[in-house]
């Protein structure tokens, strides 16, 4: 299934947002639904409360899967802003739920189980080959989720990776056509 715009996620997730983040001061339950794109911002998640409200652009870093309480920084939940308002979600059926690791923005390397792919379109860095990037969104093991493109991410296969190490490939230039 693929969604564009600011269409729901593929599926709802049940997790957490921080205290402090709608002027409560404890852990609130929420139903994660909706994801939004705005150029210069984090990802912005919609959120229905467990007494029905719905509340908009929750940062990424606010949520968690888990009562946790490690420090989560924007930064940590995604490397990079938003670029546009356009963007496509699509889940990999051959990705669902396989362990990841991924590199955050510091350098530091999670785990986790990737959840769905954002793609962001119609922009001057997607049009762009060498700035063009997916997102993958995983579940952490640590409590958290973060959204890191393609290149600071390695997929855990059993049944096809051989060896899990970063590798240095060469980012895409050209754009092929058929006339």
């Amino acid at each position: 299934m693929i969604y564009s715009g600011a269409g729901p996620l593929l599926r709802h997730t049940y997790c957490y947002v921080e205290p402090n983040t709608f002027g409560n001061n404890q852990w609130e339950r929420v139903a994660w639904f909706g994801l939004v794109s705005h150029p210069g911002r984090t990802w912005g998640c919609h959120v229905m409360l467990e007494c029905g409200a719905v509340y908009r652009n929750v940062p990424l870093h606010k949520l968690a899967h888990e009562q946790v309480t490690n420090s989560w920084n924007p930064s940590d939940a995604q490397t990079w802003d938003c670029y546009g308002h356009n963007f496509s979600m699509v889940e990999y059926p051959f990705l669902e739920a396989v362990p990841m690791v991924a590199k955050l923005r510091n350098k530091n390397e999670v785990t986790g189980r990737y959840m769905f792919t954002a793609i962001p379109m119609l922009d001057g860095f997607s049009l762009e080959p060498e700035q063009s990037k997916e997102f993958y969104f995983i579940k952490l093991d640590n409590g958290r989720f973060t959204a890191q493109p393609t290149n600071h991410v390695l997929v855990q296969d059993k049944s096809f990776v051989t060896t899990v190490e970063w590798p240095k490939l060469q980012r895409q230039t050209g754009t092929w056509s058929v006339d």
